[in-house]
């Protein structure tokens, strides 16, 4: 047990805990650049780490407040999982014939960081759009204007899985705050709290299947896991409690500027 490791996955923990921001954007980097794990490891240890740590956040959103849809859960996961599964055949395929995939790794790792932070600076405006609209707890209500895109909506869910399968299991990155925004896009008359109960709740099968795959590719730290298992759970706990003392108008933006500057390098090196 390594006793760094769990203090950052308190830091990390706690700071989830209070801009709510899912934690492989910010435990994967540090991963790379504080420790120096390899990106495909710091990939696959933080897919079973968020798959283990989201479970209790599902557990309080579907017995508690009962604010999650499964059937849009079941939607996503029609893209995600196969997708998830493809992109895993891939990697093992590649890795089987001497392919190196640390640099696409960290280039879509990159990536993801950068539409996360463009995701983190858009959900505010999205939030606020919605509760203009005035909220109606159906995930079928939508605006007058946009209700002759109805149709589209399932096919249009499928899809987001669909990308969010291939981004989360190549970087760990995407399932929380990308996954958030598509929500918000497409249902936006769903209420907050049934879009983050029902992201985190897509969010469980899909990194616990890429997670797994990792697994059995040899990208997960297992004495890492459970260092940052150790730290990271105080770490939500205390953050939550921390979250309503800290205006989320400083921190949102702070922390996109800072997710960008790791995306860019991350795409640049």
């Amino acid at each position: 047990m390594n006793w760094a490791y769990s203090f950052s996955g308190f830091f990390v923990g706690m700071l989830v805990g209070v801009t709510g921001v899912g934690g492989g954007s910010l435990m994967t980097p540090l991963l790379v650049f504080l420790f120096g794990f390899k990106p495909a490891v710091a990939v696959g240890t933080d897919l079973l780490f968020a798959a283990i740590t989201k479970t209790s956040g599902v557990w309080v959103h579907h017995g508690k407040h009962g604010s999650v849809d499964w059937k849009i859960v079941g939607w996503l996961s029609l893209g995600s999982l196969p997708f998830a599964l493809a992109t895993l055949y891939v990697l093992k395929y590649l890795m089987s014939v001497g392919k190196e995939t640390t640099g696409a790794i960290t280039f879509t790792l990159g990536v993801a960081l950068l539409l996360t932070a463009v995701a983190l600076l858009v959900r505010s405006v999205l939030l606020a759009r919605t509760a203009k609209l005035g909220l109606i707890d159906d995930e079928h209500s939508t605006p007058e204007n946009t209700a002759r895109f109805k149709h589209l909506q399932i096919p249009a869910t499928i899809l987001i899985g669909s990308v969010l399968g291939i981004l989360v299991t190549l970087s760990s990155v995407g399932a929380g705050a990308l996954g958030t925004v598509a929500l918000l896009f497409l249902y936006p008359r769903m209420t907050t709290v049934k879009i983050v109960g029902t992201d985190l709740a897509h969010a469980i099968p899909l990194t616990a299947v890429a997670g797994l795959g990792h697994l059995s590719l040899g990208n997960v730290d297992l004495v890492l896991l459970g260092s940052l298992l150790i730290g990271s759970l105080p770490g939500i706990w205390i953050g939550s409690h921390l979250s309503a003392k800290i205006p989320e108008k400083v921190l949102r933006p702070i922390l996109a500027i800072m997710l960008i500057l790791i995306g860019l390098k991350f795409v640049l090196q």
